[in-house]
């Protein structure tokens, strides 16, 4: 009985197909998470009568490249520490993708804080931008903060110690959380929390299981790919109540209860959050349908598809969470 070729063992398998595919999907996917900050701000605002800053396509979509970047390292660290626990796993590891990441979050937040050098205005010339007006502010004094973040971050990714990243990446998300509440906001601090839970789970969940899936294909079928599957998901299942918690917490800080049925239809920040909600619920379906996989069928590593299409979701919801911070807030009725 004549055994398969490796080629066609290869052909069968999702996780080793070809280098070049693999490569010209990924561009795709990535043009079009693009188009949601470009091309959402007019839809989201179509019929609204608000009006949004000068821009708020680009800003949009620098915040989602900001989110992106801070999701790779951090999900690289979590699932290098969730893969050291596990007795007998190869010793293989995926390429770090952290230096490329935070160096890209690096210009994203460069060109963020020329923005608010130039007064929250788009910046065309370098004539318009008072760098040293940064220091002058709060909104300079973060925008700074995380341009350094990102610099030191990338910087620890490419020395003997790439775990130290963990510290200047930390940063961003506080000077992030600050960022989102001003001071004249009702509770900021409050707001500022719930930020910082939320983007720290999400940066986990979605950077968690790219590296996770990056990992399983190194592998290549390795029984300890499930196990760290398993255990990547048993985590994100306490990831997901907090960020569907904190969510929830902080729609009903910008819209009253009493007034959010009406805002998600009738405001462009409704519209988004309500675009993202759907996203998050299609995401939280799909990885019941990996755990359900996991657990239940003869090979565990069949949940690798629906993980994938998992990762594919999650950035829709980091390109449409970039669109969310770009638009006006929704008026606050009594």
């Amino acid at each position: 009985m004549s055994r398969p070729s490796a080629d066609a063992a290869d052909a069968n398998d999702p996780a080793r197909r070809p280098g070049t595919a693999r490569a010209v999907a990924v561009l795709v996917l990535l043009s079009l998470a693009a188009l949601i900050p470009l091309l959402g701000p007019s839809a989201a605002l179509h019929g609204t009568g608000e009006a949004a800053a000068p821009g708020v396509g680009g800003i949009a979509l620098l915040r989602g490249v900001l989110f992106a970047a801070l999701c790779v390292p951090l999900g690289e660290l979590f699932v290098l520490r969730l893969a050291r626990q596990l007795p007998g796993a190869p010793p293989e590891r995926p390429r770090s993708w952290a230096a490329f990441a935070n160096g890209t979050g690096f210009v994203a937040a460069l060109v963020l804080a020329s923005v608010v050098a130039t007064g929250n205005l788009v910046p065309h010339s370098p004539g318009q931008i008072d760098l040293g007006g940064l220091y002058d502010s709060r909104d300079g004094k973060l925008a700074l903060l995380e341009v350094n973040g990102f610099l030191v971050a990338a910087l620890c990714a490419r020395s003997r110690r790439p775990a130290a990243q963990v510290w200047p990446l930390a940063a961003v998300v506080v000077a992030e959380a600050l960022r989102a509440h001003p001071t004249t906001e009702q509770g900021p601090l409050t707001g500022s929390g719930l930020t910082l839970v939320h983007l720290t789970c999400a940066a986990l969940w979605m950077g968690g299981l790219l590296h996770a899936l990056r990992t399983l294909r190194r592998w290549h079928g390795d029984a300890a790919g499930a196990r760290l599957l398993g255990l990547y998901a048993r985590v994100a299942a306490v990831l997901l109540a907090a960020l569907t918690a904190t969510g929830l917490c902080s729609a009903l800080r910008r819209m009253p209860a009493a007034t959010i049925l009406d805002q998600l239809t009738t405001t462009a920040y409704g519209r988004t959050l309500l675009a993202k909600a759907i996203l998050v619920a299609a995401v939280a379906a799909l990885a019941l349908w990996a755990r359900i996989r996991l657990r239940r069928a003869a090979d565990p590593l069949t949940a690798y598809a629906p993980a994938r299409a998992e990762v594919i979701a999650l950035g829709a919801v980091v390109a449409v969470s970039g669109l969310l911070t770009a638009l006006p807030l929704p008026i606050r009725w009594s």
